[in-house]
């Protein structure tokens, strides 16, 4: 039988899971088993029929599946460990990990769909246009459904277009969930794939374009190297604590910075998606306690766990 304790009403758990966690959770989990069954199908599929175009998308996808799957562990994990009082500030960032670890699988796919495009332009091999048209087609099928149940409906595209795009994209995604965003740019990249290779496919077939193939499977694999080198920007800032938001640091310093009080040190940075941890030392002629500050911040959105520190203004 749990006792309660005086400390009781001061303490506070550390959950700082984004909003979405448990639908995020349950979408990817879809995506993950969608993925695996097509994977499994071409795989089985081009082994019985000897077809090397089968076989060679089935392992594609299979790297796609995988990226996804840490997605879904990830959710799986912070969810399970979000009262662990062995993480400090609660599980909210293992999705910034797993995003961290599928955007460098994403660059490795677009590593290889270039070098396999690049030899396939000097050595150009014979391509079985009707089947491999097909095949496109249903891997886009199944990608485009994937993409649809991962797509991130809740988030807020809106920005204060009186700031840099680029800023405010920066800092925008502090806000977004990183795991989801990974996960769906992997099925994105997949349906690119698929379309630029139908182009590439009927083009072949009925122009003659063979060349078209490699070309468009370079074009690709650039498109898919600067998503992944973006989401790599995205999730390692989150993961070394960067200053997430000027916006929401510049309305702390209001708050806070009246008559002689003055903050002489602030740390702000995410611990989740939507959630963000401050620790801040406050210098004043008057100083009150910690307690007063808190509650001047108290109506600032996204703001989950504050700590602050009060001394008096040393005279000269």
């Amino acid at each position: 039988m749990h006792t309660h304790s005086p400390l009781d009403r001061w303490t506070h758990d550390h959950v700082f899971l984004g909003e979405r966690h448990a639908a995020n959770e349950r979408r990817t989990w879809s995506v993950v088993i969608l993925t695996a069954t097509m994977m499994a199908a071409e795989i089985i599929g081009g082994t019985i029929f000897g077809s090397m175009a089968l076989l060679a998308d089935g392992w594609h996808m299979a790297t796609h599946a995988a990226a996804i799957g840490i997605a879904a562990f990830a959710y799986r994990f912070a969810r399970t460990h979000a009262h662990d009082a062995r993480f400090s500030f609660g599980t909210g960032k293992v999705g910034d990990l797993a995003a961290f670890a599928s955007a460098i699988i994403l660059g490795l796919v677009a590593l290889g769909i270039g070098y396999e495009s690049a030899v396939r332009l000097y050595s150009p091999v014979a391509i079985h246009f009707r089947e491999a048209t097909i095949i496109a087609f249903v891997g886009l099928a199944v990608n485009l459904a994937s993409a649809w149940l991962l797509f991130d409906r809740g988030h807020d595209h809106h920005h204060d277009h009186a700031h840099d795009h680029a800023h405010a994209h920066h800092e925008h995604d502090h806000h977004r969930d990183l795991n989801l965003r990974a996960a769906y740019l992997h099925v994105v990249a997949d349906a690119l794939t698929s379309i630029l290779a139908i182009v590439a496919l009927l083009a072949g077939r009925y122009f003659g374009w063979v060349w078209l193939d490699p070309v468009i499977g370079i074009v690709g694999a650039l498109v898919i190297a600067q998503w992944s080198f973006t989401l790599i920007r995205s999730s390692a800032a989150t993961l070394l604590d960067t200053m997430p938001d000027r916006n929401l640091e510049n309305s702390i310093r209001s708050a806070l910075e009246t008559g002689t009080d003055r903050i002489s040190d602030l740390h702000l940075w995410r611990v989740g998606p939507g959630h963000h941890a401050a620790i801040i030392s406050i210098v004043a002629d008057h100083p009150r306690a910690p307690a007063v500050y808190k509650d001047k911040l108290a109506g600032l959105s996204g703001l989950s766990h504050v700590t602050v520190e009060v001394a008096p203004c040393a005279e000269a």
